[in-house]
């Protein structure tokens, strides 16, 4: 992430979540079983990205919500994702410990934007 400095702009967050995920799978074993872990990992951190700058220029509060939701969810699969990767080099380890963080935080801080946007709307 951005050496200890916390982005508060989410739209970039989210970018450079996506971007450390990048950059971490690169220094990961292409083994047969990581393959699809590390495919899977990049996948699911661009699409919160993605589903949150969908978010931002939505169609409307039902828009706003379910592409808030889907984000949500992609985090949790990220962080599904960065559990299972194999790491033959323990020095990586406490990178994927950040970026477990890293998805842990934008998991809660897209749930606790749901949950606001729900109850301040009375859906």
């Amino acid at each position: 992430m951005t050496e200890g400095k916390k982005v508060y702009d989410l739209e970039e967050r989210t970018f450079l979540f996506a971007q450390s995920v990048r950059v971490f799978v690169r220094k990961l074993e292409k083994n047969p079983w990581n393959r699809e872990d590390i495919k899977q990992l990049v996948r699911s951190s661009g699409s919160v990205a993605a589903n949150y700058i969908e978010a931002n220029d939505n169609l409307g509060e039902k828009d706003f919500l379910m592409r808030i939701k889907i984000a949500k969810k992609e985090c949790k699969e990220s962080i599904l994702w960065i559990r299972l990767v194999d790491i033959e080099d323990f020095l990586i380890e406490k990178e994927r410990q950040e970026l477990f963080a890293e998805a842990t935080e934008l998991k809660n801080i897209l749930g606790a934007i749901y949950k606001n946007r729900v109850s301040k709307n009375n859906l």
